[in-house]
């Protein structure tokens, strides 16, 4: 199989994102079993999630054998180095956040290709790059950071609403998409930098 470097990238999210899953199991002392079910849940929720959706069976993962290996790697890589892995954390990031605008992305052009609307174009985009995240707190206990601390799912929004608008207008597929994986990886940083917020609701 030929990788193209897009392939290469979703990848390194999708690594990225298992090391998140695993690294929490750690932080819970969680089993073996434990372990590789986060890691797995965090890299491929939020696409299996969108398959079911609109109807793609068999679901994306269970044909991917490289996404496969990548998680498989990042958990044993995890529960082997932990204290190394962590001390990557900033390398992790801008993996995540590649991650999270690839996942967008592919989302999107997942629901275009169904002929679906383009907002629902939009939330299948959100929803591929951040419900894996989302799984990974509930099973875990944690509260979500989806929507109590980080701007994340807002950076997939803002990113797959300029996508499906350029598409919509017929613009250069390529360079539409590097456009909106480029605001998405950059809201993300950026945010993360400066502590960005949205605001909270309080009683």
């Amino acid at each position: 199989m030929q990788l193209t470097f897009i392939h290469v990238l979703e990848l390194l999210g999708t690594f990225a994102f298992a090391i998140s899953g695993a690294t929490a199991a750690i932080n819970k002392s969680y089993d073996v079993i434990g372990l590789l079910t986060l890691a797995f849940v965090t890299a491929i929720g939020g696409g299996t999630i969108r398959d079911l959706l609109i109807g793609a069976t068999p679901v994306a993962w269970m044909t991917d054998e490289l996404s496969n290996s990548a998680i498989i790697i990042a958990a044993v890589i995890a529960a082997l180095f932990f204290s190394y892995v962590k001390r990557l954390h900033r390398w992790l990031t801008i993996f995540d956040a590649i991650g999270l605008a690839l996942f967008t992305v592919t989302g999107i052009n997942k629901g275009i290709a169904a002929g679906l609307p383009m907002p629902v174009c939009v939330a299948l985009g959100t929803i591929t790059g951040t419900f894996g995240g989302l799984l990974r707190d509930v099973i875990s206990g944690e509260e979500p950071i989806l929507f109590t601390r980080e701007i994340y799912a807002a950076a997939s929004i803002v990113g797959g609403t300029i996508y499906v608008v350029g598409a919509s207008y017929h613009a250069d597929p390529g360079l539409i998409q590097s456009v909106a994986v480029t605001v998405i990886v950059t809201i993300r940083l950026v945010s993360l930098r400066y502590n960005w917020q949205l605001p909270r609701l309080r009683a």
